[in-house]
């Protein structure tokens, strides 16, 4: 069995990993949060009144993965689909001013862009949140064009990304399409699942289920190192996937590989929110893998990815700069 890489080496793949491509496949959110003070109970019903002070939108879903990618030094370009509305346009904005290409993006003006509303007070505590959304799956027409699209931009890619947020965008045609023209150019393809699409990915390189999607696919409880090794080999068997890896909160991760099997301890020093966390992960295992790691050491840096991103409230972007700092 390969020893662990040291941080030197991580630090290494990190720095292999700026510019290559990846296409990152899913549903596009937008995660607006209204941010005020509370100071009293409204006399209307036994709710706070928030007192507004500012607000702001931020990528999400796969749009938050695709940021991820854009800040460790990666170049993104994004399929999925928007609403013919001022919400995607805000989100397609927001994805070129990240420098992340839209070309694989689709316009559907049949829904509305996903659109996450938080109220949220000035100590991060969340009050409220009103989701704008259609989650039915795309129509054929939309899933033949985003289909197309995903097929042309993976023949620029080094890593493909799936991020399944059950938005309707990921269906079982657009996951085949992206898994297979990753496999058809022998490159890797990951996926961040959702337990109801879970005969959707197979052939995959690698799916990251956290725990409570591992135990529902499973059936299986996981309390330990052993009983998450026992899920990882039925989830693989389940799944149809060449790779598993089960993010477990506090516990870290449990990776099953070709090479072999792995625990991996959490690197989290503090936990301020977990909004986010596992899109963090996938993007630092695909830019990892992109520049040439083993799954292990992929595995390794989008551990210390995540124990970043954790310290920080709502969907963040970890930087190169600040994942080499803890390298």
């Amino acid at each position: 069995m390969r020893p662990n890489a040291s941080p030197t080496d991580l630090r290494a793949l990190l720095e292999r990993a700026r510019g290559r491509s990846v296409l990152v496949v899913g549903d596009l959110m937008l995660d607006h949060f209204v941010i005020g003070r509370v100071d009293r109970i409204s006399p209307e019903a036994p709710v706070p009144v928030v007192q507004f002070d500012q607000e702001n939108y931020r990528l999400g879903g796969a749009a938050n993965v695709a940021n991820n990618v854009a800040a460790l030094g990666g170049r993104v370009e994004m399929a999925g689909v928007v609403g013919n509305d001022a919400e995607g346009a805000r989100l397609a904005a927001d994805l070129r001013a990240a420098g992340i290409g839209i070309g694989g993006v689709v316009a559907d003006k049949s829904r509305c862009t996903t659109r996450k509303l938080r109220v949220v007070t000035t100590r991060n505590q969340q009050v409220a949140r009103i989701d704008y959304e259609c989650d039915s799956p795309v129509d054929a027409e939309i899933e033949a064009a985003l289909g197309k699209r995903i097929r042309e931009a993976a023949a620029h890619a080094d890593v493909v990304v799936i991020s399944d947020y059950q938005k309707g965008a990921v269906t079982k045609g657009t996951a085949q399409a992206a898994i297979e023209a990753a496999a058809a150019r022998g490159i890797p393809s990951l996926v961040d699942p959702k337990v109801p699409n879970i005969d959707y990915y197979a052939g995959a390189a690698l799916i990251t289920p956290n725990h409570l999607e591992a135990e529902a696919v499973t059936l299986q409880r996981i309390r330990s190192a052993e009983e998450a090794r026992a899920a990882a080999q039925q989830f693989r068997e389940r799944a149809r996937c060449h790779g598993v890896l089960i993010t477990r909160g506090e516990h870290g991760m449990w990776l099953l590989a070709a090479d072999g099997e792995f625990d991996l301890p959490a690197e989290a020093r503090e936990v301020s929110d977990v909004t986010g966390a596992g899109d963090t992960v996938i993007a630092a295992m695909a830019l990892g893998l992109a520049a040439g790691g083993s799954l292990r050491d992929a595995a390794r840096l989008a551990n210390r990815a995540a124990g970043l991103a954790v310290a920080r409230f709502g969907p963040v972007a970890i930087t190169a700069e600040e994942l080499a700092a803890a390298l």
